[in-house]
């Protein structure tokens, strides 16, 4: 790893680069134990700031939750069948 030297920018840490997003909607359970959760979100500040995407979240998640992003250009794949693990209401 390079050192930055005189007149030189550092990298930020992952925590000034977080970007936050709010989830409005849970689209299903995936994974192979569906442990994890498809959300749709909506992102509130940066670059793509109003775009709504899909993340795959791991851990308890909720509607209205807010979740901090280390990047907001990749997008989950939609699951493709109906998942029964969960309920969603």
């Amino acid at each position: 790893m390079a050192r930055a030297t005189k007149g030189q920018k550092t990298d930020k840490s992952a925590v000034d680069e977080a970007v936050p997003t709010v989830v409005e909607q849970l689209i299903g359970r995936t994974g192979v134990r569906g442990e994890i959760t498809q959300v749709r979100c909506r992102i509130l500040q940066g670059r793509n700031k109003g775009r709504v995407m899909r993340r795959n979240v791991k851990g308890p998640v909720r509607i209205k939750d807010i979740l901090m992003l280390r990047e907001t250009e990749i997008e989950a794949r939609r699951i493709k069948t109906s998942v029964t693990k969960g309920a969603f209401t």
